[in-house]
């Protein structure tokens, strides 16, 4: 198949699936998602396919949903949504949770490389991998999003702390918080999950396949799949509050959703502490 907004292929039994809009930091549109599922799908019946590589083109693995670019707004045109929250609930629903639940269960291990940015939809993204490998400039940045994974992936007081602040988590945090599995140089953090997927490519499909099924159904167990479905209900409710006339934050110019805007001024305040620290 040809891709638009990912590349897809397959190398000495991994399968590189990469984000391709570096243009645009790899904002999720709604036709760079559909493509990432297709080729998750072809990954998952490909035998040569032994593992899979999630990447990214350019400075930032992803700097979350597509608020607004051309593509988008004339994918939207094409294909509008229906209006009020029926419309909005579904395409969240079908975009943001039914296809990243979908990837957390592909039938083959997954591994995320990630680098610069990754904001909301990065984060859910990358948290549906089965492993994270990120670079040490990494920043994540989290919130009540639709796949809120953040209490399974981190401690719950940890993820309290940080989601009630509104800041970035880099690399290095990442790795001492669990979210990642390790974290490398920028540089050279795609060439060492690659040589790790190498080793993983070596062992049995099948028995690859069973270990994680038994470590994903451990989760839900407890009620991954659940709370999932619980926490996109209150992601809807909080984001709707957005509009409410006594919302506390105010709208940045341009697309950049209120949050992610706190995020960026806490981490510029700390940078210039921290400068004047040394």
């Amino acid at each position: 198949m040809n891709y638009e907004f990912i590349q897809y292929r397959v190398t000495d039994r991994i399968a590189h699936v990469i984000l391709d809009r570096p243009g645009y930091r790899n904002a999720q549109s709604r036709q760079l998602l559909e493509e990432l599922d297709l080729a998750f799908d072809d990954a998952a019946n490909d035998s040569e396919a032994k593992v899979i590589i999630l990447s990214a083109k350019g400075d930032h693995f992803s700097a979350g949903h597509d608020l607004g670019t051309e593509d988008e707004k004339a994918d939207l045109e094409r294909r509008p949504m229906a209006e009020g929250l029926r419309g909005r609930y579904k395409r969240s629903r079908d975009l943001y949770v039914d296809f990243t639940l979908r990837w957390r269960d592909l039938p083959k291990p997954t591994i995320a490389v990630v680098q610069g940015y990754c904001i909301f939809g990065g984060w859910m993204i990358a948290s549906a991998m089965d492993l994270v490998f990120a670079a040490s400039d990494a920043m994540f940045l989290g919130t009540n999003f639709q796949y809120f994974s953040i209490p399974w992936d981190i401690h719950p007081r940890k993820a309290k702390e940080i989601l009630f602040e509104s800041r970035f988590v880099d690399g290095q945090e990442a790795y001492e918080l669990g979210l990642v599995n390790r974290v490398y140089a920028k540089e050279i953090v795609l060439e060492e999950a690659i040589t790790y997927a190498t080793r993983v490519a070596l062992n049995d499909t099948f028995q690859l396949r069973m270990i994680k099924q038994a470590v994903n159904q451990a989760q839900d167990t407890q009620g991954f799949k659940t709370h999932i479905g619980a926490a996109h209900n209150l992601h809807m409710l909080s984001s709707t509050a957005e509009k409410d006339p006594g919302f506390a934050l105010s709208k940045p110019t341009g697309k950049r959703r209120p949050m992610v805007q706190q995020a960026l001024e806490n981490y510029e305040i700390h940078r210039v502490q921290q400068q004047r620290d040394q």
